[in-house]
């Protein structure tokens, strides 16, 4: 898994040193067979394995391996997220049992539509169930607490029941506060034939879909067919709803996607000269990097920068036959990434009708070679919905 490996012997200390870059890097240090390996990142490999394998001062409490490596393996790594990326990839071979607790990931929140329900629901969790299922999933969210605010805030728009648990309908039952507000279809006792809480469920399907921008549309034609057929109250009512909308829109993360559908570039600072790295991000799933040359060939100078992404991105393998749990992690860690205050490098996400935004890919990939910060007008993502 990492690209280079140098044997240790304790009386050739200071060549083996001299041989390592000074660089950011992911590392294992091997002993003898069936040891456990150390398994570790750094911000610069040549200080990190001084200070681990030099010989020890007199009463020094600081840990050192000298006596037990036999061999240094190690890949050089341009940013923090390709290095946390790589060290979760090397700690999940050495370590498949704990590998999860050592690196203390903390899965993203999603919220889920439970179209598996004979009378389907949302809830929020952090847990992918059965990639071949009925319930959807979208995210992530930075927080659970961001992701249940703007669950409850979008279905204060519908009717779709808030409940939890399956429901056995029956016209004696007395219903809830929701159901008394004129909040809830309330198929609980029938209060409505099941195609139209299928119809409720397929509205909320499509503007979670789209980042609430279907919701958005049709408030603004129904005001503007109410203002034109003189309804003033009908379309001073709409308004409200469109503002009352606004927030609830301006709440929602750039990348939140419907996990099934985020695909995506993610692009890095590169190890490499005059390159920078690029991800591809396929319904969750990370792989790569491929270090993406900014100056070019002669032979190839012909082809424009987007071609030239384009044949990059297709060189990079999907991750294939991933679990549920594998693009948990992924999202884990694209979350642990995407949601600090100190983020490098940039994201980019496709909209189903456009693809991937390449020009602005291209444009990114730029500023990501120059260390610029990302555009603030432009969204972080590839559009505006969540398709």
């Amino acid at each position: 898994m990492l690209l280079n490996r140098l044997e240790f012997e304790a009386g050739r200390d200071h060549e083996i040193f001299s041989a390592l870059p000074a660089v950011p890097a992911v590392f294992v240090l091997r002993g003898e067979a069936g040891s456990e390996p150390y398994v570790s990142k750094t911000a610069n490999l040549q200080r990190r394995m001084r200070r681990l394998l030099s010989s020890p001062g007199e009463r020094s409490k600081r840990l050192n391996l000298r006596s037990v490596v036999r061999s240094i393996e190690y890949t050089p790594v341009g940013s923090d997220f390709q290095s946390g990326f790589l060290l979760y990839q090397a700690l999940k071979a050495e370590f498949p049992k704990t590998y999860a607790s050592r690196l203390r990931l903390r899965f993203a929140p999603l919220v889920k539509l439970h179209l598996e329900n004979e009378y389907p629901r949302a809830s929020v969790t952090t847990r992918l169930g059965r990639l071949n299922g009925k319930s959807l999933y979208y995210g992530p969210f930075p927080s659970r607490t961001a992701a249940e605010k703007f669950m409850n805030d979008s279905l204060d728009f519908f009717k779709m029941r808030r409940c939890v648990g399956d429901l056995h309908p029956d016209p004696a039952f007395p219903g809830c506060i929701y159901s008394e507000m004129k909040m809830c279809l309330a198929p609980c006792f029938k209060g409505c034939t099941d195609d139209e809480y299928r119809g409720e469920v397929e509205h909320v399907q499509a503007f979670l879909d789209t980042g609430g921008r279907s919701l958005e549309g049709e408030l603004a034609r129904e005001r503007e067919e109410a203002s034109g057929n003189l309804e003033f109250e009908s379309a001073a009512s709409l308004h409200a709803r469109l503002e009352k909308l606004k927030p609830v829109l301006g709440q929602l993360p750039e990348v939140v996607r419907r996990v099934d559908r985020m695909v995506g570039v993610i692009a890095q600072p590169a190890i490499a000269e005059n390159c920078v790295a690029l991800f591809r991000i396929d319904a969750g799933r990370i792989a790569g990097p491929v270090e993406f040359p900014i100056q070019t060939s002669e032979h190839t100078k012909s082809q424009s920068m987007e071609s030239r992404v384009q044949m990059a991105l297709e060189g990079i393998t999907p991750l294939a036959n991933a679990r549920g749990l594998e693009i948990m992690e992924h999202l884990a860690l694209f979350r642990r990434w995407y949601f600090r205050g100190t983020r490098v490098g940039e994201v980019f996400l496709a909209d189903d009708k456009t693809g991937l935004p390449m020009r602005r890919i291209v444009r990114g990939i730029s500023r990501v070679y120059r260390g610029e910060k990302p555009d603030s007008e432009a969204p972080a993502s590839g559009g505006v919905g969540l398709n």
